[in-house]
């Protein structure tokens, strides 16, 4: 073989390897080696040696490397360097911030660097994310106090406006809020031209009764007639304890309803035995004294309220000195129902 031949084969044979290097497709074996074994060797390795780095070049790192030698050799490097990198990313995205790798240089201080910085900053938002939490904590069992307070309060101010309107002992209302409401509901029969009615109530020898049986037994006797009277009212009727064992009470009616409301809370009075502690039962009657007002009146509300207030209380004067237990009511200084005052007489006669 020349000199010239030669050449040409070498020529052949770097042509054929600038191929399998360059090109995207391998290359043909060329014709005059493709029975030779170590060239076919050299073509399979070679094609192998491609596949490798091709995927690599992919992220597929599951490549089997079979062949031996240096190339092959830094080829299993680089793989299991990559397969050590991608199983400590894994590792660190579960948490285990104190992995390391130290096979790339730059890159493995970067990201050794970058594994610090990503515990150190999971690190502060833990401790606040425990502050957080914490606060919240704090907050919520702050905001529990406060609401039980404000309940606490809510309640206060509820037991203070009862104890500051109601009598303590028979829960009706005392004299100043019974002026207060009554106040109102005359003003709005004033307005409507429609006649309201006081009466004065007041349990019959309540002091015998104290004497006889106690303070404490007056105490219930008390709160048995104000529960008496509660029962036989309506809604719209306003009753209070005026003081002692006397109650007052406006009616939003006329004259002669209210006469005959009256009469049937008096028998109401007088029908519902008191039990006393020990079991043994009385019976409790009261006196009841009725005035009215008047719409076509002139003057101020309060001042009506006051004066139908002490006629009802001489009413009722009149009914203890008649013999207590029944209903008197006065119709002297109220022009305006001496219409009716024949048909009252005669149901006050009649009773």
């Amino acid at each position: 073989m020349t000199d010239e031949e030669a050449l040409a084969i070498a020529h052949q044979v770097l042509e054929y390897a600038e191929q399998l290097t360059n090109a995207s497709k391998s290359p043909d074996i060329p014709a005059p080696f493709a029975n030779d074994p170590k060239f076919l060797k050299y073509h399979e390795n070679t094609i192998a040696l491609r596949n490798i780095i091709y995927n690599f070049s992919k992220g597929d790192l599951s490549t089997t490397i079979n062949m031996k030698g240096f190339v092959a050799g830094a080829c299993k490097a680089i793989q299991a360097n990559l397969r050590h990198m991608t199983w400590v990313a894994q590792q660190i995205e579960k948490g285990d911030y104190t992995q390391r790798i130290d096979f790339l240089g730059e890159f493995s201080d970067s990201f050794n660097n970058m594994a610090v910085k990503l515990k150190t900053t999971i690190d502060d938002l833990q401790q606040k994310e425990e502050a957080l939490t914490e606060l919240a904590i704090s907050l919520q069992q702050e905001a529990q106090k406060r609401s039980a307070v404000l309940s606490e309060l809510k309640k206060s101010e509820q037991r203070f406006k009862m104890l500051a309107n109601h009598d303590p002992l028979t829960g009706l209302f005392n004299r100043r809020a019974f002026f207060t409401s009554a106040e109102m509901t005359v003003k709005n029969a004033q307005s409507l031209k429609q006649q309201c009615c006081i009466c004065m109530l007041d349990v019959d020898f309540f002091k015998q009764f104290n004497d006889a049986f106690g303070h404490q037994e007056g105490d219930r006797a008390l709160q048995h007639v104000a529960h008496i009277c509660q029962r036989n009212l309506r809604t719209t009727d306003i009753i209070g304890r005026y003081g002692g064992e006397e109650f007052v009470i406006l009616f939003y009616m006329a004259a002669e309803q209210c006469y005959e409301t009256v009469e049937r809370l008096r028998r109401a009075v007088e029908e519902n035995l008191f039990t006393l502690e020990n079991g043994h039962s009385t019976q409790m009657t009261a006196s009841f004294g009725i005035s009215v007002i008047s719409p076509i009146e002139g003057g101020d509300n309060a001042e009506k309220l006051r004066l139908a207030i002490a006629r009802a209380d001489a009413a009722l004067y009149t009914a203890k000195t008649q013999g207590r237990n029944r209903t008197c009511m006065d119709l002297e200084e109220e022009p305006a129902i001496s219409s009716t005052a024949v048909k009252l007489n005669q149901l006050i006669e009649g009773a």
